[in-house]
């Protein structure tokens, strides 16, 4: 759901071009069978790192599922084994599924992508000016509910979808609608809201009635109970410590943007029959695989709740999610009718990162045939949102302190916001002391380019040591006050 976490996780890996993203697969397997056992071993390989608890892995070649298997642990206080039916919280790819059931409702008449915010919410910022396309393509300047990386207080309370659109779409916009492209879960939570009067069922309902049920996705739930018998538990690392069980987000705080379960098995039913046109009509899944054209004519790299890339006259497109103590990645290939889906039950995605790259590094390894060969759409790179300017320390100053405080156990809380200085507790100072102490002093420091999320100024960092990288995760205010640092291992 919330994207754009854990570094590596989602948007950052999803921004980068499939040709780096692809640049070192050259010993990709030959055949697709060497790359399912490929895949295999590097998911049995994966289980070895200490912040991995299990994963969930299923591959589509030719429109035939040649994988699907689940590995490690579900539930590691319960010994409980992931299996190819173990449904796992698959985060912001629940936005593929919010898209097509309003393009279900267009195709149907009850709705139009080009109908404006105000036939439903007229008391919205902006609502008259801002369509249900704009809330789809995060085009449309409402600040995203839930830009940062952990559960704070907020999260931690049960709410519900009107008082989230409330809070957050009744004050100033980011941005001019369609100026710029922005990842907002809100724009998501009011689609769901919409969806649901229109159908006039609970968007949950309306999933297992349209797609779950007639796809036969099993083993996919819509906002399952903490707890729920058979569904993956949450896990997360604290500044490289040991894998503690996540506190997930409070009712209500998921919903259309990010709460579904699902096994990858499922996934790759969905992606199947998205790619065999058995959920939409030819111009809906149009809609779905076109990027959105900002207001300067630049090209917003983003269709229908997924990311659009091209290489070799392949088109794949990409979503990521991520909710507390899950990560989950869902690549499609339309061309080929091939994907693949990638579900781990932690925060934490460097290993298994790889396996998505060597499925991928053989579906686009030949160019496209010429009968489904695609070319990007004309239109400059997307104009983002400009990062915000910080006072105080650059970027790498305020990292290296950040990082140098959790290896002393000591903060100046003077820099952080209320909501992280309650994070970052005296317990979890001391936690991140004793793992990343040891460590001594880094070789050196490199701070990757800024950019922007939820008007924050957001940098990753990479701390070199002998034989290993460490990555700080660092969301900052224009005023300074560091709002959240991460570190997690590369």
């Amino acid at each position: 759901m919330p994207l754009n976490r854990r570094f590596l996780a989602v948007l950052g890996l999803l921004a980068l071009s499939l040709g780096t993203r692809l640049g070192a697969q050259a010993s990709t397997p030959a055949t697709i069978d060497a790359v399912v056992a490929r895949i295999d071993s590097l998911a049995g390989e994966a289980l070895y790192d200490p912040y991995v608890a299990g994963i969930s892995v299923a591959v589509v070649h030719q429109g035939r599922v040649v994988l699907a298997r689940g590995y490690g642990l579900a539930d590691l206080g319960a010994g409980l084994p992931a299996t190819d039916t173990t449904p796992f919280a698959i985060g912001s790819v629940t936005k593929q599924f919010a898209t097509a059931a309003a393009l279900l409702l267009a195709e149907e008449g009850k709705l139009s992508m080009n109908d404006k915010v105000a036939k439903w919410y007229p008391s919205l910022t902006r609502a008259k000016d801002i369509s249900l396309g704009d809330l789809v393509h995060h085009v449309s300047g409402y600040p995203d509910y839930y830009p940062l990386d952990f559960v704070d207080r907020r999260m931690a309370a049960p709410t519900t979808a009107e008082a989230v659109i409330a809070r957050y779409a009744k004050g100033p916009l980011d941005f001019e609608p369609g100026a710029h492209w922005s990842y907002s879960n809100t724009g998501y939570f009011i689609l769901g809201r919409i969806v649901e009067r229109v159908s006039g069922m609970p968007f949950g309902t309306l999933l297992e009635r349209r797609f779950f049920g007639p796809l036969g996705m099993t083993h996919t739930r819509y906002e399952p109970a903490p707890g729920t018998p058979g569904i993956a538990r949450g896990y997360v690392s604290w500044a490289l410590g040991p894998l503690d069980e996540a506190v997930p987000e409070a009712k209500g705080w998921t919903g259309a943007a990010g709460g579904i379960y699902a096994s990858a098995g499922d996934l790759a039913r969905w992606d199947l029959a998205l790619m065999n046109g058995k959920v939409l009509k030819p111009a809906s899944w149009t809609f779905m695989t076109t990027p959105r054209q900002l207001n300067d004519g630049s090209n917003s790299s983003y269709g229908g709740g997924q990311f659009l890339s091209y290489l070799r006259g392949w088109q794949a497109l990409d979503h990521g999610g991520a909710v507390s103590g899950f990560l989950a990645s869902n690549t499609m290939v339309p061309g080929s009718h091939s994907a693949v889906v990638v579900l781990v039950n932690s925060e934490y995605f460097a290993s298994p990162i790889v396996l998505r790259s060597t499925a991928l590094g053989f579906f686009l390894a030949d160019s496209a045939p010429a009968a489904v060969a695609m070319q990007p759409p004309a239109g400059s790179a997307p104009a983002k949102p400009p990062v915000p300017a910080v006072a105080g320390m650059t970027a790498e100053q305020a990292a290296r302190m950040m990082f140098k405080s959790l290896q002393t156990g000591t903060v100046d809380r003077r820099m952080l916001s209320e909501e992280h200085n309650f994070f970052l507790s005296e317990e979890r100072l001391r936690r991140a002391a004793t793992s990343l102490r040891p460590l001594g002093e880094p070789d050196s420091v490199q701070t990757g380019a800024p950019r922007e999320r939820g008007g924050l100024e957001v940098t990753s960092t990479r701390f070199i040591f002998p034989g290993l990288v460490d990555r700080g995760l660092m969301y900052r205010r224009p005023d300074g006050t560091i709002e959240e640092f991460l570190v997690t291992r590369q």
